[in-house]
């Protein structure tokens, strides 16, 4: 892994190969806790409606804790040690958690293992984002980053289907081998040659996060990276999660509620071709910042759609509007590598792991701030379009006030 990296033409290297494969892994992780929830929560014992709520709660803190860590963990290691090692030590935490998340038998044991699973969940993505900007050609990594996500995005549907089909125990150790498999690849995969490069510069400070703080234009700039990721997760942990809850103040009715699971599921495959869109829009454009403002527009009027246009719809009608709402969110591979091509080698790993996983982690202020303009409103869809609308105009300044990074030389140090 020492060796320097052969120079290659082709976009599907094996750093792209095994950071969209890990992706996928992950993302079948990070969504099948909600798949299963309901169902393993019934397995030990809890199936008050009220207890399955706390817990589950109990739950996804843990695991939005783990992430919130471990984004700080692996991306100070990732500048540190390398961007191969958080890649594959990521990898191994959260397969060898999600197998052991197949025999749990108490809550206490659950939430451990959830905490365990959210700290290698949180250091992938900014591990491989990082690795292959670097890998490839400046004119091809958006292509290599596009492929990341667009492939990574799916494991979300692949989870959706083993945790209806399999139960919630088979469904975690097929997540757990499906990692360790994994791993067997890394053999072909070379460190990045900027990170070497860095490495033997005795001089130079790597993986300082505290660095990010102490400059007011590097602080600026990474808070604008952050601020573009909060619209996504304002569709996906506020509308979508709340399905059922949107179905009911919409007046939408069919033989049965509607289900959150779907809604999660056609939303991500909506983020399917949202990512390799708006990647491939980015590359036409030669734009990061023009394809992002105009996804952010895209998303907007979905939004819109959704909350003020789907009064008395039928569940089918509802999830279609999920689907395109997904597309409309579908920069988050996007969002990550400009993350990654705003700073220098020496904090890039850093800043492309935290940004994702504190974006991720916005969803806790979300949920309450969602639930104040509720009240405040007196009207759900009130409240969540005050608040989309927030998320959206702050995530479009962040865009428009940040130097565009296409083809921009990474071969730099803060």
């Amino acid at each position: 892994m020492s060796a320097t990296p052969p120079v290659k033409n082709t976009v599907l290297t094996a750093a792209v190969i095994v950071a969209a494969l890990g992706y996928f892994v992950d993302i079948y992780d990070l969504i099948l806790f909600s798949v299963v929830r309901v169902q393993s929560l019934a397995s030990l014992g809890i199936e008050a409606k009220a207890a399955v709520k706390a817990q589950g709660e109990y739950l996804i803190s843990m695991q939005m804790g783990g992430m919130l860590l471990g984004g700080i963990l692996w991306g100070v290691l990732g500048d540190k040690k390398g961007r191969l090692s958080v890649l594959f030590g990521s990898i191994l935490i959260y397969s060898l958690a999600n197998l052991a998340n197949g025999f749990v038998q108490t809550i206490e044991q659950y939430a451990w293992l959830r905490l365990i699973a959210g700290i290698g969940l949180a250091g992938e993505l900014g591990a491989g984002i990082t690795l292959v900007s670097e890998s490839l050609p400046k004119e091809k990594r958006g292509l290599g980053t596009m492929i990341v996500a667009t492939v990574g995005v799916s494991g979300a549907m692949l989870a959706f289907w083993v945790g209806q089909r399999l139960g919630w125990q088979k469904a975690y150790i097929t997540g757990g081998v499906l990692g360790l498999a994994l791993l067997a690849l890394r053999v072909s995969v070379f460190e990045s040659g900027m990170f070497q490069k860095t490495q033997a510069q005795t001089d130079v400070s790597r993986g300082n996060f505290w660095r990010l703080f102490t400059d007011t234009a590097r602080l600026g700039r990474y808070v604008r990276c952050l601020l573009i990721g909060v619209p996504l997760w304002f569709v996906v942990g506020i509308l979508i999660t709340f399905a059922p809850e949107f179905g009911e103040a919409l007046g939408i009715r069919g033989p049965e509620p509607l289900s959150a699971g779907l809604a999660v599921f056609w939303c991500y495959f909506g983020l399917v071709f949202g990512d390799f869109a708006s990647g491939t829009l980015s590359q036409l454009l030669r734009s990061r910042n023009r394809a992002l403002q105009i996804f952010l527009v895209f998303c907007a009027l979905l939004v819109g759609v959704y909350l003020y246009g789907l009064r008395g719809a039928t569940p089918t009608t509802y999830y279609m509007v999920c689907f395109v709402l997904g597309i409309s969110v579908g920069f988050w591979a996007l969002f990550v590598t400009v993350a990654a091509e705003q700073f220098g080698t020496n904090l890039r790993a850093t800043v492309a792991t935290t940004a994702p996983n504190f974006a991720r982690g916005s969803v806790v202020l979300l949920v309450p701030a969602f639930r104040w303009a509720e009240s405040v409103f007196d009207s759900r869809i009130t409240g969540a379009a005050v608040l989309g609308g927030v998320s959206l105009l702050v995530a479009f300044w962040a865009v428009s006030t940040l130097p565009e990074s296409f083809g921009k030389d990474l071969d730099y140090v803060e």
